[in-house]
């Protein structure tokens, strides 16, 4: 099983620099350990000394490195997404439209990263991985994605479908999703086609909640803002059931 460690804190209390360092020790001790960055500059690759991009990179003995980056993964996730429009849309509108055309909306990096490292996790290949975030709310933001967007669905499908506007258009609904869907598409069934989805985001919740499998370690200097700061993150972090070690 891989367990994935990352590193919340105050910026300028060396938590990139703790994150390879752990990331070497791992490695040492025969690790198959992949650090992950998410940095648009070149700063990655000149603090480990190699040239680091969207693909995992070998460094050193058992030791892979790769740098996330929004534009690639925006453009392979919305080919992912061109895939599911084809299985339940009989004449796809996206088929045409390419990611490179797309900006980065906000939420939506955080939601292909986590997919990328759930595919890492999964791939077999690493007994650890290192993810070198921004290590403050926005890394939290990012792992509790899964639990924000699942309750958006449970939410607003049960609005959707205790709305007038629903139970008017409800005799409809049946057949024209029958026409243009490749789903029976009812008030039972209303949810079909997010039942990947949620299958997905129930999975990454599970992960993130086991302390086997994601953890987070606080770096703090002496500080006061440093210190405040990771407490404030200790806290934040049991939002998204985020095990502090």
């Amino acid at each position: 099983m891989t367990i994935t460690y990352t590193f919340l804190g105050k910026g300028g209390t060396g938590r990139t620099t703790i994150a390879f360092a752990t990331a070497k020790q791992y490695a040492s001790l025969g690790k198959r350990v992949l650090f992950v960055g998410q940095e648009p500059t070149p700063a990655l690759s000149l603090l480990l000394g190699a040239n680091i991009g969207p693909e995992p990179t070998e460094i050193d003995s058992n030791l892979k490195a790769v740098n996330i980056q929004a534009a690639s993964l925006l453009e392979s996730g919305w080919e992912e997404l061109k895939k599911l429009e084809a299985e339940y849309i009989r004449t796809p509108f996206f088929k045409k439209v390419y990611g490179q055309e797309l900006g980065v909306l906000p939420g939506v990096e955080g939601i292909l990263t986590i997919n990328t490292m759930r595919g890492y996790s999964t791939s077999g290949e690493y007994d650890v991985i290192i993810y070198d975030g921004t290590g403050d709310k926005e890394t939290l933001r990012l792992l509790g994605s899964a639990e924000i967007m699942s309750w958006y669905i449970r939410r607003f499908r049960q609005v959707l479908l205790d709305s007038d506007v629903y139970k008017a258009i409800s005799p409809f609904v049946q057949p024209i999703s029958s026409a243009i869907l490749n789903v029976d598409w009812t008030g039972d069934n209303f949810s079909q086609p997010t039942e990947k989805i949620n299958e997905l985001l129930d999975n990454a919740k599970a992960t993130i909640a086991d302390p086997n499998r994601v953890a987070a370690y606080l770096v703090t200097t002496k500080d006061p803002a440093a210190i405040a700061t990771a407490k404030y993150l200790w806290g934040s972090a049991q939002q998204v059931n985020l095990t502090v070690g």
